[in-house]
């Protein structure tokens, strides 16, 4: 993609745009954005909307807190509701009072879609960009068509996104990629790191997930799993990477197991540990597909309470929650889900990985393929959805001339 460029008055003045984002990964996501739109427009950018301290870096006056709208589980959200629609209001209000040349809407699909739809009604002309395809080929296949009206341009972070919202009826629809494949260099071990990894003892990396019911739910689980494996393999060394605000937590949750893992809390660290590690048990999530771009054989878990677990079936559109398996159209990293998880198997296969043989080979194989599938080794994830920005805003300007 080339970047495209207005005429005349468009360019003697900054880029107006107003950018909403309502979690972390969002703020994230944003902040790189934002960089990477100074850099490619010649008149510079002004930024308006919602986001945390990472967009706030990189020149955004966030008209509230990017908490307000951040809501996590169901009683969170009831409890918030009052206070989200009232913000949700107020991002609406500032756009069409004062509308900017194309409004942004990163991730928070329950947030920015209501955003977006409040906005087209009231401003019809304005390119409305959404970055992070909802996953539509997950559940609510509605979603894709419903949106279509509210959005001139999807940003997607996985490969097979861009198809899967054509075939729902979804807006159009580019894959500039994952935010991981800028992270590759420190995932990745070099020569001593690759030689450690085959080494003893060997390091086997526990990620029983982020957010606290995901811990509880799978901590008893995985516990178990771990002193089958060290049955099996004394030696071996276990490390679990966890964010810092969650170390009181995991640190309550390791007390009851058997095997106690070496807990890192520094990015550094963990990504230290990542390369040098000869396998993983996962929670499912996008950690998945950092293990398998980082070269990591994995068993994965997940488990959601008793009623989602009874109702998921009939609305789950997909045969694997594992983005690797999604991305690979295989089911290369084995998952262990719901009704279906095996202590047993799973430190099984746990150990196979680590000693070696067909089964660590194959996933190895596997992984070796996302490079070319995910885009690596061409322009930065972000840089590709800015310039997918700008050329939202230069076909929507030349629509209106034309």
């Amino acid at each position: 993609m080339s970047a495209p460029s207005g005429t005349g008055a468009d360019e003697a003045r900054p880029l107006d745009v107003f950018i909403v984002a309502g979690e972390e990964s969002g703020d994230a996501l944003g902040a790189e954005l934002m960089a990477e739109l100074k850099g490619l427009s010649p008149s510079g950018v002004r930024f308006r909307g919602v986001g945390g301290a990472r967009m706030q870096a990189q020149g955004l006056a966030s008209l509230f807190p990017m908490e307000d709208i951040t809501a996590m589980g169901f009683a969170q959200v009831v409890a918030g509701l009052p206070r989200i629609l009232r913000r949700m209001r107020e991002t609406a209000r500032a756009i069409i009072d004062a509308p900017p040349d194309i409004l942004v809407l990163v991730d928070a699909p329950d947030f920015t879609h209501r955003v977006a739809r409040k906005v087209r009604a009231r401003l019809p002309g304005l390119p409305i960009v959404k970055y992070v395809a909802p996953t539509v080929w997950v559940w609510r296949p509605g979603r894709a068509r419903a949106m279509a009206p509210d959005f001139d341009k999807v940003l997607a972070l996985l490969p097979f996104e861009p198809e899967a919202m054509h075939a729902l009826g979804g807006p159009p629809t580019t894959y500039v990629g994952h935010p991981l494949l800028g992270e590759l260099d420190r995932l990745r071990p070099n020569a001593e790191e690759a030689r450690r990894r085959e080494g003893m003892p060997p390091v086997l990396l526990v990620l029983p997930g982020s957010r606290r019911a995901e811990l509880a739910r799978l901590g008893a689980t995985f516990g178990e799993v771990l002193e089958r494996v060290r049955e099996r393999l004394p030696d071996v060394d276990v490390v679990l990477p966890t964010l810092p605000r969650r170390l009181a937590q995991v640190e309550e949750v390791v007390a009851g197991w058997p095997v106690k893992p070496r807990i890192v809390v520094d990015e550094e660290e963990k990504r230290a540990a990542f390369r040098i590690a000869r396998a993983a048990l996962a929670a499912s999530g996008t950690v998945t597909l950092e293990l398998a771009l980082s070269g990591i054989p994995t068993v994965a878990a997940y488990r959601v309470p008793w009623l989602e677990g009874r109702i998921a079936p009939y609305f789950i559109k997909v045969k694997t929650a594992i983005l690797p398996n999604l991305i690979l159209g295989t089911p290369t990293v084995p998952e262990y889900l719901q009704w279906h998880i095996d202590p047993p198997a799973m430190a099984a296969q746990l150990a196979q990985l680590i000693e070696g043989g067909d089964e660590r080979g194959a996933q190895l194989a596997a992984f070796a393929r996302l490079d070319a599938m995910m885009g690596e080794g061409g322009e930065p994830p972000s840089r590709r959805a800015a310039r997918a920005v700008l050329e939202t805003l230069a076909d929507a300007r030349a629509g209106a001339k034309g």
